[in-house]
């Protein structure tokens, strides 16, 4: 057999011939695009979000377009969210190395450029600043950057901020106010908002004592549908000369409630257990789901052991439970031993605050589903 690759990608950006579907969610970001739209992608970690805005960004002409992703997970303050803006707008509109100073110096006149070295070589710009000031100037002028490039280069601008729910942590509201009064005067230029942690986000677009209060649309990003999956499952373990049925598909589907980055997982597991020429059966879909559980038995032990006795229950409550459970309900409060409504309560703000489970129309599930499994397989108390 000729030697192919594992073409199940998890754990990171999944692109090219790994990426699956979301045809419809491509064709709604472009259209959001071209119209300058700003629009919040929001969704449980882990689902694509990120993904699927580097595979839109991909596909937009760049004669037409320019695009900068910044990724706002690193960040802790203003200061380095204005590094990290300033970086990436001056990386995206730098075609080389040389142009890197040139650039940055053109936009950025308040900041300090410098170019150095990556560690692997690779040329990176940094920024030096005034700290004895408060930054609002430099925040001002990393956020009119992109309406300057638009209006410059007579092409419509796209900015993603990713894990956008990262500027709450920062000591003052100070991002989020020049955020909203700056951008929603800017023309051709679009800004998608990526945000994972759904309360937090609420709290961000949905609270009405908060600057970004119903500053962007809404664009709730869900699991891929087993329509999906299947096509796309068969047609890669065909590519490897393996067998998978659709109702092997619609096994893993369920396991994993169609997410992709546990569908991914899973598959991948799958794919190495599975033989050229070989079928996939149930049992080797049981035997895949062993070694993933296997891998995490220690953290997923330590996890459980670091819990409340009735955050257990309420996790044990919904891994056994039909999607859609009201765990506040009395007949769900009675069969797990919660004791009261407001125990149940409690338990879920705890879990929230842990990103262990999340919002889920009107309920909530459990975020890591082969955490999930593990509970539903164990039992533990």
């Amino acid at each position: 057999m000729r030697n192919i690759k594992n073409p199940f990608q998890y754990g990171g950006i999944v692109e090219g011939a790994a990426f699956c579907n979301r045809k419809k969610e491509l064709t709604d970001l472009a259209t959001a695009v071209e119209s300058s739209e700003k629009l919040f992608v929001y969704s449980e970690r882990r689902l694509g979000k990120t993904s699927l805005v580097h595979t839109a960004l991909r596909q937009l002409t760049k004669s037409r377009y320019a695009s900068a992703y910044i990724d706002l997970w690193p960040t802790d303050g203003e200061l380095s969210f204005v590094a990290a803006t300033a970086r990436a707008i001056t990386e995206s509109m730098s075609s080389n190395a040389g142009q890197l100073l040139d650039v940055a110096k053109q936009l950025f006149s308040r900041l300090t450029p410098s170019v150095t070295a990556d560690a692997e070589g690779k040329p990176k710009v940094t920024f030096g600043f005034n700290l004895s000031v408060q930054p609002g100037p430099e925040i001002e002028e990393v956020l009119t950057a992109p309406a300057k490039i638009a209006e410059r280069g007579k092409r419509k601008v796209v900015i993603v901020f990713d894990e956008v729910q990262q500027v709450l942590e920062y000591e003052s509201d100070m991002v989020e106010r020049r955020l909203r009064s700056i951008i929603q005067k800017h023309q051709n230029v679009s800004y998608l908002f990526l945000g994972s942690r759904k309360h937090l986000i609420q709290k961000m677009f949905l609270d009405r004592s908060r600057p970004l209060y119903r500053a962007a649309a809404h664009y709730p990003l869900g699991p891929i549908g087993m329509a999906h999956w299947i096509p796309f499952i068969a047609r890669k373990f065909r590519e490897g000369e393996k067998m998978i049925a659709d109702d092997a598909i619609q096994k893993i589907c369920k396991l994993t409630e169609g997410h992709p980055f546990y569908t991914q997982h899973l598959c991948h597991a799958l794919w190495e257990l599975c033989e050229a020429g070989q079928v996939v059966t149930e049992s080797l879909i049981e035997a895949a789901i062993k070694v993933l559980l296997d891998r995490e038995s220690y953290a997923y032990t330590a996890l459980w052991e670091s819990l409340a006795l009735n955050q257990r229950r309420l996790l044990k409550g919904l891994a056994s439970e039909p999607a859609g459970v009201k765990p506040f309900a009395g007949v769900f409060v009675r069969r797990h031993g919660l004791g009261s409504a407001s125990n149940s309560q409690r338990a879920v703000e705890s879990l929230l605050n842990r990103d262990l489970i999340d919002r889920d129309n009107g309920s909530f599930l459990i975020s890591d589903r082969f955490f999930r499994i593990w509970i539903g397989q164990r039992q533990v108390q």
